[in-house]
């Protein structure tokens, strides 16, 4: 690596580190103005006000917000996030299993969708006007205009319902059962990549018919270059820019938006824990959650980052 690259790498590390702080406190002052007490909504209605004094000393709730928020991320650095209210159980014993649930449909519904995007897109910038592209871009417009959970019940009634090959809801752990890990989950990946592959086959298709009007691209075929290079030498590769940028900002996004599509095939993973914490009014698994997310969301960030230092130097 360049010092340039390395230099960008650690201002890039640095700037993510304040913006999760800056997230974290963020959060943790707006979960505090949610309306309803966690140790009451764990107790019942019939608990004892010594019952729920002694829980909330036990939490930390008795504690001022400031006090609470250092105690938090002090324990961060100590490895621990905290007790979880509503289970009873360490938070990270809670979300880190969750959070590998989640992407075991995100990073294949990801890279299922991004590389049949990308080749649709350069199939349909080749044949501009042509009949193939009228398909391809058509089926593009569908997938991005109808919502998941729709795809989501159509892919149900027809593959769990009606032809009975699938299981229409619930999920088996990949190290007890691959076979029927995969039969459960084949819908719910199809049905995000979907949506990922229609929003990548239109941004290829678009910087592909932006980079072959460029005077190099003209240059290089007046040399003899064959097709096929100047499709991946040339064109491709000047193409990935802004293909790069939404790669991460996509895959960042996927893992905090799998709510509905994890309550809508009942898989457990961290939108579903998440949503729980929300109705227990359980503010640290909340918390914790969304730093989950956000330090993932960074991590993206840096990678697109490399990658754009690797593709153009310039940019370091």
């Amino acid at each position: 690596m360049s010092k340039n690259l390395l230099k960008m790498i650690g201002k890039r590390v640095v700037q993510s580190a304040v913006t999760i702080i800056i997230v974290t406190l963020f959060v943790f002052a707006l979960i505090q103005m949610v309306p309803g007490d966690p140790v009451i909504n764990y107790l019942g209605a019939t608990a004892t006000e010594e019952q729920i004094a002694y829980y909330r000393h036990l939490y930390g709730f008795d504690q001022p917000v400031i006090l609470q928020y250092i105690n938090w991320i002090t324990g961060l650095f100590r490895g621990t996030m905290g007790q979880s209210i509503s289970y009873q159980s360490e938070i990270a014993d809670i979300v880190l299993p969750r959070l590998g649930v989640t992407l075991s449909m995100v990073v294949p519904a990801f890279l299922i969708g991004t590389c049949t995007g990308i080749l649709l897109g350069i199939a349909a910038a080749k044949n501009r006007g042509k009949w193939l592209d009228s398909v391809i871009s058509f089926f593009a417009n569908i997938g991005v205009s109808m919502p998941m959970f729709w795809l989501g019940m159509m892919g149900m009634l027809a593959f769990a319902l009606r032809l009975r090959l699938l299981p229409s809801s619930g999920y088996v752990p990949m190290e007890r059962d691959f076979g029927d890990w995969l039969r459960h989950m084949v819908m719910p990946i199809i049905v995000m990549s979907l949506n990922v592959n229609a929003s990548f086959l239109r941004l290829t298709r678009s910087s592909m018919l932006e980079v072959m009007r460029q005077d190099y691209v003209t240059t290089a075929r007046a040399k003899g270059v064959s097709r096929r290079a100047v499709t991946l030498r040339h064109q491709l590769r000047n193409s990935l820019i802004p293909i790069v940028t939404t790669m991460g900002s996509r895959l960042g996004t996927m893992v905090g938006s799998t709510v509905l599509i994890e309550s809508l095939f009942v898989i457990p993973g961290l939108g579903s824990v998440m949503i729980n914490g929300i109705n227990s009014r359980d503010f640290m698994l909340v918390a914790n959650g969304v730093l989950i997310i956000s330090i993932f969301v960074a991590l993206c960030n840096l990678v697109v980052d490399i990658l754009y230092g690797i593709i153009d130097p310039r940019t370091c």
